[in-house]
């Protein structure tokens, strides 16, 4: 079992202030896998006052100077990527082949391409008798979720420090540990002291305290749409900026002359990615009604070549593993919106309620496809979070968009056609901040965040880096 008992502030592990711990649980085996201190507002203090002492030396660097021990932040988390692996695995329950490739290589691809990138980045640019200058907006509050818990820290904390912010983390206290090799790391490569501190504890104390605290100018924010909320609302008190990626009920439309054969297994594989623990999982397939018979076979046939495994074991040859969720109240939360669309007559066709054979231990979840799914149903509209999919039918193409766009998120998106130009055509109607065509792969430096209730900026690549900074104009 891993025990951390200490945080990291001012460049030194040190004790909390508090004196509680919290467990972390074991998602394939619900066992305790580690402790982790509970910090307190108290401690939230100590490292936003070392963050605020250590930013003008820190900003005062070049960005050389920076990026280069970005770089060697990147090196060390490829070379502990097994370690990472291994770890995310247990506390999130993705399979150890999945997490190697995601949960441990993207968030180094992420420090290398920061690292890379603000060298070059126009950090000034002359216009008319101003000179133009981004430069660091100061004390950055992340506050990171569970589901990939390192990506979505190093989305933050690289582009930060490159442009000269310093940093206090509060990681999800639900998958902490990889938090603290990466603390571990900074410590090794010889970040100053100050510049990047690590506070573990909960949402309600930790998290508030970092949103309400007046040295801390900027919070960025990736979690549910309601805890979004509530950090807007107590980082408002102070005017400080915030940046918010939250939830999403992605759709993606598969246009009449897709090709069915190859659009349904892929769109089934994007909604249950991690379990369904993704926020821009495609979680809704709008379909032509002319076709739904067809898609009903291929969606029912790809989703039931998923099995449920323990996140150290090997699926079946020719069928993909799918791990446990996170936690019990993740499991009961998806199973009961399960019943809540059968309840609403969604038509099931395959998965459900019922615990997956030969796992009585870990908290896994059929991998579920409903048909016929209204997009007023509850299963159409709020965030499951889980391997859930809703096949929705349309008649026309106006209706597939309108269907898109009839959602609180803006997160994600997809669309499938023959045809290039059309599918382009229909991908600038919906209203989300990415849309992959005819399954277009993750760009790792392509923007990422949503419309509407889906949050507020974005991140990674250039755009990535300019969230963490101010603008400047002199005038001479």
């Amino acid at each position: 079992m891993h025990v951390r008992d200490t945080i990291y502030i001012n460049g030194a592990w040190v004790a909390s202030t508090g004196t509680s711990t919290i467990e972390v649980i074991d998602a394939g085996t619900e066992e305790v896998f580690a402790t982790i201190p509970e910090g307190t507002a108290e401690d939230v203090d100590k490292a936003a006052k070392a963050a605020a002492a250590a930013f003008p030396a820190w900003f005062a660097k070049s960005v050389d100077e920076r990026c280069d021990l970005l770089q060697k932040v990147a090196d060390q988390l490829g070379a502990r990527n097994a370690e990472i692996a291994e770890i995310v695995s247990h506390e999130v329950g993705m399979p150890q082949l999945f997490s190697s490739l995601i949960q441990a290589g993207l968030p180094t691809g992420t420090f290398g391409d920061v690292a890379t990138r603000a060298r070059t980045f126009e950090w000034e640019r002359e216009e008319g008798n101003s000179l133009f200058v981004r430069e660091a907006i100061g004390v950055v509050g992340c506050i990171t979720p569970w589901n990939y818990p390192l990506h979505q820290i190093a989305n933050k904390v690289a582009p930060a420090l490159a442009a000269g912010c310093t940093v206090v983390l509060k990681p999800s206290e639900v998958a902490p540990i990889n938090a603290f090799i990466l603390a571990e790391i900074m410590h090794e490569v010889g970040i100053p002291a100050g510049v990047f501190n690590l506070v573990t504890g909960t949402g309600p104390v930790v998290g508030e305290a970092i949103a309400a605290h007046n040295l801390v100018d900027m919070v960025s924010f990736t979690g549910s749409t309601r805890a979004g909320k509530r950090v807007m609302q107590v980082a408002a008190e102070t005017v400080k900026k915030v940046g918010l990626e939250l939830g999403g009920k992605s759709a993606n439309i598969i246009l009449d002359d897709a090709d069915l054969s190859v659009a349904i297994p892929d769109g089934v594989f994007k909604c249950y990615l991690n379990s369904g623990q993704t926020c821009s999982a495609l979680t809704r397939m709008v379909v032509p009604r002319s076709k739904l018979a067809e898609v009903e076979a291929l969606a029912t046939a790809a989703a039931e070549n998923f099995r449920t495994i323990d996140p150290f074991g090997a699926a079946p040859e020719g069928t993909f593993g799918i791990g446990p969720l996170i936690s019990a109240a993740q499991r009961d939360r998806v199973r009961g919106y399960i019943q809540k669309g059968i309840d609403e007559g969604a038509k099931l066709l395959t998965g459900g309620t019922e615990t997956p054979d030969g796992h009585e231990r870990g908290y896994f979840v059929a991998p579920t496809v409903f048909s016929e799914v209204d997009n007023k149903m509850t299963i159409a509209q709020e965030e499951i979070f889980g391997p859930v999919l809703s096949i929705i039918p349309y008649d026309t193409e106006e209706e597939a968009i309108a269907i898109a766009n009839d959602s609180l998120y803006g997160l994600a998106g997809g669309v499938w056609s023959a045809d290039a130009d059309r599918a382009n055509k229909v991908a600038r109607q919906i209203r989300t901040g990415q849309v992959e065509i005819n399954g277009g792969a993750f760009n790792l430096v392509a923007p990422f965040g949503g419309y509407k209730q889906s949050g507020i900026g974005r991140e990674l690549g250039t755009f990535g880096l300019e969230e963490f900074c101010e603008v400047k104009s002199l005038q001479r």
